[in-house]
């Protein structure tokens, strides 16, 4: 079982594959599509569980979604037919460091795919050569609440704490005109759902070859998150915008 299958299955039962939930994710995109026809594109979209909220949505609105995963593509593809919005949706199998698109979108994502360019300011200056003038990023990434423990930085990555994460942000060129720090609920919530749905499909096919290891990983990244990270781990999601842009 590799990195994907157990991503596949643990975010069976979340609303998307970062720690909001579905009130979150709609008033984040009501503020990152104002006008309700955007060309929107998603780098590092998995299933494009975002993308299909804001194409049910919005009639009007065209996206594109990049991921290197055919399966959570072809999800995407089959929830587009289920929804009626397939013909507004183009889905790119490729590194989303490596898309080139012909046009620029008025909105670029990339919610809980920072490790994808190497971090947040990569991922902001990815978006930025997709964005077209005036247009807004909406972008998630983890920051520390408090400081962490060594293991903790080993197992998320050396993150900053919020003020510095936005000052960074700031210092880079971009405004912040809306964001959501994703609550304790939120963050316990997706953790559970994640390690209980892995944990529930071991139990659910014991004579999978699969399922002790499935198992196995369920217990170890539960504790890990419990032991590990839950008091200093925070989420947080910006949309934003280019305080002055050479290209206007």
């Amino acid at each position: 079982m590799n990195r994907e299958q157990i991503s596949r299955i643990a975010h069976a039962e979340h609303p998307i594959k970062a720690p909001l939930d579905d009130t979150s994710v709609r008033r984040l995109l009501r503020r990152a599509l104002p006008r309700g026809d955007e060309r929107t594109l998603d780098l590092g979209c998995g299933g494009g569980e975002w993308l299909l909220r804001a194409l049910a949505e919005r009639p009007g609105l065209h996206a594109e979604g990049v991921d290197i995963s055919g399966s959570d593509l072809a999800d995407a593809r089959r929830t587009a037919t289920e929804l009626g919005v397939h013909e507004r949706l183009v889905l790119h199998h490729r590194r989303a460091e490596d898309f080139v698109a012909e046009k620029p979108f008025d909105l670029v994502l990339s919610v809980g795919a920072t490790h994808v360019f190497g971090g947040l300011l990569p991922t902001l200056a990815a978006a930025r050569a997709h964005l077209a003038p005036g247009g807004r990023v909406l972008v998630g990434d983890g920051f520390w609440e408090r400081p962490p423990t060594p293991e903790a930085v080993d197992m998320l990555g050396d993150f900053d704490d919020l003020a510095t994460t936005v000052d960074r942000v700031v210092a880079d060129g971009w405004t912040p005109v809306d964001g959501h720090v994703s609550t304790r609920g939120e963050l316990d919530a997706y953790e559970w759902s994640c390690w209980g749905s892995l944990a529930a499909w071991a139990l659910d096919h014991p004579a999978d070859p699969d399922s002790a290891y499935a198992l196995e990983t369920a217990d170890t990244r539960r504790t890990e998150w419990l032991r590990g990270y839950r008091d200093a781990f925070g989420f947080v999601t910006l949309v934003l915008r280019r305080t002055r842009d050479d290209r206007l």
